[in-house]
Order: structure tokens, then C-alpha cells, then sequence
């Protein structure tokens, strides 16, 4: 009798990679740990876990997050999974605790580290972890670390002697308003990101990688890992069936009909007819802020292993990549959708929505800038989602890749980056063609 081996879930594969990880921490002679993630995988939950395994050796531990953001997050999350845990907030000296920060049950905030008390973890964005000059931890855990220049972790390394570093591969690179070319090529840009210098200089170094996105559902999960994760993949932590989207009220225009198409396969195209259109493309951005609109007037309802739910304009998001498009969206938006959070790539990264409208950052245009081509900003665009997603773009983007092949120079000592950012759009467009 043939015996068929049976599938780990994708519980037991998650807590299989998460073990590895915390295993390392306890064993390993490396002196850093690299944990790669795609969209969702769980990387705060690892980082909290993380930071309370290490704690409990009595050893003091020190987090560096990116933002002030990321830093309220995490000091909420440790604060519900060990609220007896003694936390102390990095700050400036006019930082104003926001309210997941005065929740937290043993968290103090301190502008320096003698003001703190010494607590068993100390938390801080990377910024201010450069300006503290005194003192060092056994541990440090870096989160979100390829959103981090390799400069910025330069600044903070003497701090600590071994380190976790979390983040996802696939999402934006650090970025700069001036011209950087002049370390372009060297192993110790500062533009790269921390984890890639890291990874240049340590190549010996431990890397794991999260198996699972627990965000995003199974109908986008192979779309996001085909286009931005090739070589590594992932799988969802659901399966097809698990989550639905479904409306009230018929469909009456061709934005109700983009929408029953997202509802029913997980992802919907609005084209419009193909144009050069200036950067705030009014008829676009219109289509973005009336597609929200619709889908709150239509009475949308959620179900997923969290229950049955209401769709409530506060778990619709509106992605596009420039900051005047999100001012055009956002003033063409209804009152009753207001609470829409409609916000640039950079500023949508790490924060999730069960239905979400994106302007695509190739629409209209007659060119293909290295800008609108990075495939982070894609990707970050069409992961935040844990039902559906709506791209809304005019035609002809397919041809303006094809006629536009990459002018970017090739540099010596630059590693290539994958995916290309061509790649990565016709693979998204090939996906989304089919349901136009």
C-alpha cells in the first residue's frame, strides 16, 4: 500500500521556522541572525517573542525600529503579550506618549538611558539609538532592517554585541533626496540596506526565512510571491474559501463590477482608456476615491477565521505613489468615507486593510522611471490586503514596458537586484489582465 506523506499546515511550518529562529539566538557563535519575511508573516509577533525569550536570561536587550510608528507598535504588542515586562521608551525631548504607549503597564518614557532605570528591554527608533553614547547590551533586535540605510546601522553596532535582524526583502529600499552615486559600487554603501551590507561583509551568517502570510489571502498569496519573492516564496496561511467579500446590493457601473470581481477572485482591474495624463490624473483619481465610496455604500461584509464583520471605511486603504495623488484621491472622496486612509507606498508599509484601491505608479505615463518601476513600491501597493485588492490604471501599460526597456546604468560591485522591476509588472499585469 502506497503510504502519501501528509502536508505540514502552515501552522506547523511557521512554528517550525520560528523555533530554528529562537534556537540560533541560544546557540549560535554568529554574532547576527537575518530573518526574512514576506508581507504578513508574523514579523512583530517574532520580534516580541524574540524579545521575551531574551529578556527571560536576564540579560538586558535593546530594540531598534524605524519609526516612532513602529516603536508605539511594538511597545503595545509586548505590553499585551508580557505586561509584566519592563519597558523603556527611547524619545526626544518633546515626544508625547501616544496612548498604546501609556497602556502599556510598565513602560517608562525617558529623552536618555539613565532615565529609563534600566529596564530589561529599552526601545527606540535607529535615529535616536545613534545619539546615545554610553553603554552596551547583549542583544539587540533590529525591526524592519532592510528599511534601514547601512549607514544608520553603522551608527548604532558598537551599542550591542549580536543581533536579530527582521524585515521583508521584497519591500521598499532606503532612499535619499540627494545624489548618491558617489558610493555607488562600494560593499559599504550607505544606500543599500542594512541586512544587504550586512549580509556582503557576513556571509557566514544565519538566514531564515517565514514561510507563511498570515495576511494575505490564498487567492494573492502565489500572485505577491511570483511577482516579488521568486526565489523564496511563501504560501498563505489560509486556504481558498477561508475568507469571502461579498456585497449587499447589486452591481449597478462599472465600479460596482471591479468590485464583485475582486469579492469573487481576490483581485479586480479598472481600466481606463489609455492616455498621457499629467501626474494627478483627475479621472483616476476619482475612480480610486469612487470605488471606496461604492464599497461602503454597497454594504460590504467580511468573513475569515476572525468572524463575520462589516467592511468600515477604517479597513479600506487607498495606495498610490506620490503625495499629490493622495491629495487629489483624498479630495474626491464623500464625507461617509473620510476615515479611508488613503497615504503613499512609504507610509502604507507594515499596516493591513481587508480591501484596498491602488493607483497604479505606471498609469498615464509615457516613460518608465527607475521611480515608478521599483518593484518594492508595487509590491508594498498590492500586500496590504486581506481580501481583495482593486488596481486601477489606464491601458497601455504593457507597452510602455515593452517600449521602454531599462536605460539605468550598470554598475561594477553592485549586486543585481531581483526581482527587475519589468519583471515584476508584467507579472502583476499578466494576472490582473484576465480580470479587467
Amino acid at each position: 500500500m502506497t503510504v502519501i506523506p501528509q502536508l505540514e499546515t502552515p501552522a506547523a511550518e511557521a512554528a517550525r521556522v520560528v523555533d530554528a529562529v529562537l534556537r540560533d539566538l541560544a546557540t549560535s557563535p554568529h554574532r547576527g541572525v537575518v530573518v526574512d519575511s514576506p508581507p504578513g508573516a508574523g514579523k512583530s509577533t517574532l520580534v516580541v517573542r524574540a524579545a521575551g525569550v531574551l529578556a527571560a536570561t536576564g540579560a538586558p536587550l535593546m530594540i531598534v525600529a524605524q519609526t516612532n510608528e513602529q516603536v508605539d507598535d511594538l511597545i503595545a504588542r509586548l505590553g499585551a503579550a508580557s505586561p509584566e515586562l519592563s519597558v523603556g521608551r527611547l524619545s526626544a525631548v518633546d515626544y508625547s506618549a501616544s496612548e498604546r504607549v501609556r497602556n502599556h503597564p510598565s513602560c517608562r518614557v525617558g529623552a536618555k538611558v539613565a532615565d529609563l532605570g534600566g529596564p530589561p528591554v529599552t526601545i527606540g527608533t535607529a535615529a535616536k539609538w545613534a545619539t546615545v553614547t554610553d553603554g552596551t547590551w547583549p542583544w539587540a533586535i533590529v525591526d524592519e532592517a532592510y528599511q534601514m540605510r547601512s549607514d544608520a546601522l553603522l551608527r548604532v553596532a558598537a551599542r550591542f554585541d549580536r543581533a536579530l535582524f527582521v524585515g521583508d526583502p521584497g519591500q521598499l529600499d532606503p532612499f535619499s533626496t540627494v545624489e548618491v552615486d558617489r558610493w555607488t559600487g562600494l560593499s559599504w554603501d550607505p544606500m543599500q540596506s542594512a541586512v544587504a551590507v550586512l549580509l556582503r561583509h557576513n556571509p557566514d551568517l544565519p538566514v531564515h526565512r517565514l514561510p507563511v502570510s498570515w495576511r494575505l489571502p490564498a487567492s494573492a498569496a502565489p500572485v505577491v510571491a511570483e511577482a516579488f519573492y521568486p526565489f523564496t516564496g511563501f504560501r498563505s496561511g489560509t486556504g481558498p474559501g477561508d475568507r469571502t467579500l461579498s456585497f449587499a446590493t447589486p452591481a449597478t457601473s462599472p465600479l460596482d463590477e471591479a468590485l464583485d470581481t475582486a469579492a469573487a477572485s481576490g483581485w479586480g482591474l479598472h481600466e481606463l482608456p489609455s492616455r498621457f495624463t499629467v501626474r494627478t490624473d483627475a479621472e483616476a483619481a476619482a475612480a480610486c476615491a469612487g470605488l471606496a465610496a461604492a464599497a461602503l455604500s454597497r454594504g460590504g461584509t467580511t468573513s475569515s477565521e476572525s468572524g463575520t464583520a462589516s467592511l468600515t471605511a477604517d479597513r479600506i486603504a487607498i495606495g498610490a505613489a506620490h503625495r499629490d495623488q493622495v491629495a487629489a484621491i483624498r479630495s474626491c472622496l464623500p464625507p461617509e468615507a473620510r476615515d479611508v486612509t488613503v497615504d503613499t507606498a512609504n507610509r502604507l508599509q507594515g499596516r493591513e486593510y481587508d480591501l484596498t484601491v491602488v493607483l497604479h505608479p505606471l498609469s498615464g505615463r509615457q516613460d518608465a522611471t527607475a521611480f515608478h518601476l521599483e518593484s518594492g513600491r508595487l509590491c508594498v501597493l498590492t500586500s496590504r490586503h486581506r481580501h481583495a485588492c482593486v488596481v486601477v490604471a489606464r491601458a497601455g501599460i504593457a507597452e510602455l514596458l515593452d517600449a521602454h526597456p531599462s536605460t539605468e546604468p550598470v554598475h561594477l560591485g553592485v549586486p543585481v537586484k531581483f526581482p527587475d522591476g519589468w519583471e515584476a509588472n508584467q507579472a502583476m499585469l499578466a494576472h490582473l489582465s484576465a480580470l479587467r
